[in-house]
């Protein structure tokens, strides 16, 4: 499913094939919690700006409107109107974002719904049967995200549950894939590692869970109140015990800049909400860095947010038009942006892919990394 085809030091340029597509890596995953992006971008929308796969929550469409409702309107592809890959969070990380709201047992969690507050249980078994409901391409295996820091002692108990959950979420969606009733009889499953910011605790639970043998690897409970440089050193350590011939995936991270040192220490598939979240803000990335759309200067700017830039945004409107949008309060001003932030963060991975391809990613590295984080 996976075919590793060329590396640069640990950055590694792939295929992986789908019941879906086949996936292009280093890939970024566009954020759509509920089976949409915040910002009024449809899934046409997606296509046009190169997106490969499109994620989305287990939690949420659980909540809202429902994994069975979605099941019965023919799965979440049919549902969106989507025919490339899905990956679907396996809620786990609302455990660890409705902490005050959850209480965490052997069995799985219970949490009360930030909706209307209705209790709800999930554990390895309900997360694999609402993603089989769903009928995304990926579902990931239900954890525990743990915050950082945290007690070691906490994070070794958490950990090792997180391993038999593992074990649970394996076996119940074999049994869910050989059901008459489910939609997608080859859904992939990826495990998560767990570990804090714990060198032993991590490099351990990575060399327990490469045994599961599954279709990919995910390193989650980063980008969740660490320094930059502890996410790369955890990296950096837990990397030398994934499969070579497994996608690699760091969840929910992160800026430009992250993303090309993460894909230098050998990840492949990436998630964040940052391009549409800061988007509607008037946050815009370009290549020399990160402009805030509505500082005065840009008030009567006729450049678009980037020149060259490819995207909806930047060949029909200037940076005076969308500034102004944001102003008068019009939706358009967030769908222009997000459009652009998306398209900028597929068109970096694409940058990315053919640097490898040309054997100069570590150029591409020296001359954007840096500039690409910076704020204009």
């Amino acid at each position: 499913m996976f075919k590793l085809i060329k590396t640069q030091g640990k950055a590694r340029r792939g295929e992986f094939s789908t019941v879906h597509g086949t996936i292009q890596t280093p890939v970024f995953m566009n954020v759509g919690t509920c089976a949409a992006i915040k910002g009024g971008v449809s899934s046409m929308d997606l296509k046009d700006i190169g997106c490969q796969v499109e994620l989305s929550n287990t939690y949420h469409l659980h909540i809202r409107p429902g994994d069975t409702l979605i099941h019965k309107m023919g799965g979440l592809h049919k549902f969106m109107n989507w025919d490339r890959p899905i990956l679907t969070d396996s809620g786990g990380f609302q455990v660890f974002s409705l902490a005050q709201l959850r209480r965490i047992e052997e069995e799985g969690v219970l949490f009360a719904s930030h909706v209307d507050g209705k209790r709800i249980f999930m554990g390895p078994e309900e997360s694999m049967r609402i993603q089989s409901n769903l009928a995304s391409t990926i579902a990931m295996a239900f954890d525990e995200c743990i915050e950082n820091p945290a007690p070691y002692d906490y994070v070794r108990r958490s950990t090792e549950r997180t391993t038999r959950w593992l074990e649970r979420c394996k076996k119940e969606m074999e049994h869910l894939n050989s059901l008459s009733h489910t939609i997608n009889k080859k859904q992939m499953l990826f495990g998560i590692n767990q570990g804090s910011t714990y060198d032993d605790i991590r490099k351990e639970h990575m060399q327990q869970i490469a045994e599961f043998d599954l279709d990919g690897y995910a390193i989650g409970g980063l980008a969740v109140g660490e320094t930059h440089e502890q996410m790369y050193h955890i990296i950096e350590q837990v990397e030398p015990y994934m499969p070579v011939d497994k996608p690699r995936y760091l969840m929910g991270v992160g800026t430009p800049v992250n993303i090309i040192e993460a894909v230098s220490r050998g990840v492949d598939f990436f998630d964040c909400v940052m391009p549409s979240r800061n988007a509607r803000h008037g946050h815009v990335f370009t290549h020399e860095g990160i402009i805030n759309i509505m500082n005065v200067k840009y008030e009567m700017d006729d450049l678009p947010i980037e020149e060259g830039c490819c995207c909806p945004a930047c060949k029909n409107y200037s940076r005076s038009y969308i500034r102004h949008l944001f102003k008068a309060k019009e939706m358009l001003a967030q769908r222009l942006c997000v459009l652009h932030n998306l398209y900028f963060y597929n068109n970096l991975m694409q940058e990315i892919r053919d640097a490898l391809d040309e054997d100069r990613f570590d150029e591409y590295k020296a001359q954007n990394a840096a500039k690409m984080g910076r704020r204009i």
